[in-house]
């Protein structure tokens, strides 16, 4: 089943890349009693997610917080190393995004948002798809017909619609 507005998110481990080293974090840790964005991407360093998703997220992250978004998050089906890294050379890590990962697709799976492109060389990855979560609760969900699209969940795509 796919998640859905009105759904509280699945609860789930997430990885990212503390101080010293890799930092397991709750899913409810990052959303509970707070207002976020979640956003994902099918893959680490991949064309659109590195060209276009992330980077929109940069530019609208002011137009979040006016709006009462506490912190924006960034999930993909990749380890916590390649998305500090990743984090880094985008410099979303010094917009102030926080950079997970969901090594085993965990909460991706728990979501419904898992697909493979095998031709593409993407298995068991995220769809694309950014979303408004509440104390937990999914507010707005806009997810992309395919991969390579960065419309409606990319930043500006998630402010029309909040």
């Amino acid at each position: 089943m796919t998640i859905s507005v009105g759904d509280k998110l699945p609860e789930a481990m997430l990885v990212k890349l503390g101080a010293d080293g890799p930092e397991s974090i709750s899913v409810s840790s990052l959303t509970e009693g707070r207002n976020v964005v979640i956003f994902a991407v099918p893959g680490a360093y991949t064309g659109v997610c590195t060209t276009a998703h992330v980077p929109s997220f940069i530019r609208t992250k002011d137009e979040f917080k006016e709006r009462g978004v506490e912190e924006i998050i960034c999930v993909s089906v990749n380890d916590p190393f390649v998305m500090g890294v990743w984090g880094e050379t985008t410099g979303a890590t010094e917009a102030g995004i926080v950079m997970v990962g969901d090594p085993a697709g965990d909460f991706t799976k728990a979501l419904g948002m898992d697909f493979s492109a095998l031709p593409a060389g993407l298995i068991n990855r995220s769809k694309r798809y950014a979303m408004l979560v509440m104390d937990g609760e999914v507010k707005v969900l806009n997810v992309e017909d395919t991969p390579g699209t960065c419309e409606t969940s990319a930043g500006e795509g998630l402010l029309d619609d909040m």
